[in-house]
C-alpha cells in the first residue's frame, strides 16, 4: 500500500511543552494501523503567565507563526491554545481560523487551520454532546470564560473542576494520570461526555480511556479533539484506539 506522508504544523504558546507530545502520540499509534505517516512541525509565540492580558498578546502573534509553518508548506495548522481563543470573545475561534488559513494562502501555501477552540467545540457536537462536565487547569475567571463559550456554542456546561495554575509551564509539569482521580469528583449525572483537560497544556492522553471505561461516558479533550480535527480536515480516518469514543471512527 502506497504511504503518504503528511506535515503537521502547529502555532503553540512557548511555554507549552504538551501539544508537541500528545498530537505525534495519536498520529504514531494511527501509523500501526493506517498507511499515512506523518511529520511534525512547530511555531512558538511568546507566553507564560496564563492571564486574560497575555493570551491576547500572544494571539498578535500568531499571523507571524502561521506564516512561518506556510514556509513548510504543511498540510495542515493547528493552532494549540484553547483558552487565548476562548478568551477573546464568542465565537473567535471562526475569525482565527479564517485569518490564520488567510496568511498561508497569501504566502502559496494554503492549508486548512484548526484551533483547539473550534475543534473541542465540534469534537463535543461530533458525538451528540449537549451537557458536559469539565476540568481545566485555570484561575476560575478564565474557566469562567471557557464555560461561557462553550455554553454560546449550544452545549451546557454542568459542572467544572478549576485547578488554579497561573503559571504554564507548572501546567505542563502535572501527571497525565491525574485527571482519573480529580474527574471522579465532578457531577457526571445527566452528563453527555466529560472533558478530561480543556486545556491543550495540561497532559491527559493517558487518562482519556481509563475514565471513559470509568464512568461509561464519552471522554474527550483538547488535544484529541484538535487531532480528530485535523484528520478531518485532511480527510483521513479518525480511528486510533485507546484514545476514546471521538477517535473511535464512529464520527
Amino acid at each position: 500500500m502506497t504511504q503518504r506522508s503528511y506535515r503537521i504544523g502547529q502555532i503553540v504558546p512557548s511555554s507549552n511543552t504538551t501539544m508537541e507530545k500528545e498530537i505525534p502520540a495519536i498520529l504514531r499509534a494511527r501509523e500501526s494501523l493506517h498507511p499515512e505517516r506523518f511529520t511534525f512541525h512547530s511555531s512558538r509565540m511568546r507566553m507564560k503567565q496564563v492571564t486574560k492580558e497575555e493570551l491576547a498578546a500572544m494571539d498578535k502573534d500568531s499571523d507571524r507563526c502561521a506564516l512561518e509553518l506556510s514556509d513548510a508548506r504543511v498540510d495542515v495548522l493547528g493552532y494549540a491554545c484553547l483558552v487565548a481563543i476562548m478568551s477573546m470573545g464568542h465565537g473567535y475561534h471562526r475569525q482565527s481560523e479564517q485569518r490564520l488559513h488567510q496568511q498561508t494562502v497569501s504566502n502559496g501555501g494554503p492549508a486548512p487551520v484548526v484551533s483547539s477552540a473550534g475543534a473541542l467545540v465540534d469534537g463535543l457536537h461530533a458525538i451528540g454532546a449537549k451537557k458536559i462536565s469539565l476540568l481545566a487547569p485555570y484561575m476560575k475567571p478564565l474557566t469562567q470564560l471557557v464555560i461561557s463559550y462553550i455554553e454560546n456554542e449550544g452545549i451546557e456546561v454542568v459542572d467544572s473542576i478549576s485547578l488554579e495554575i497561573p503559571d504554564n509551564l507548572e501546567v505542563g509539569h502535572r501527571d497525565p494520570m491525574a485527571p482519573v482521580e480529580i474527574t471522579r469528583k465532578l457531577k457526571t449525572a445527566g452528563v453527555d461526555a466529560i472533558v478530561a483537560s480543556a486545556c491543550v497544556q495540561m497532559p491527559s492522553l493517558a487518562s482519556i480511556q481509563p475514565i471513559e471505561d470509568r464512568t461509561g461516558l464519552p471522554v474527550i479533550s483538547s488535544s484529541v479533539a484538535t487531532t480528530y480535527m485535523m484528520l478531518k480536515r485532511l480527510g483521513l480516518s479518525t480511528q486510533v484506539a485507546g484514545f476514546g469514543s471521538l477517535m473511535s471512527g464512529r464520527y
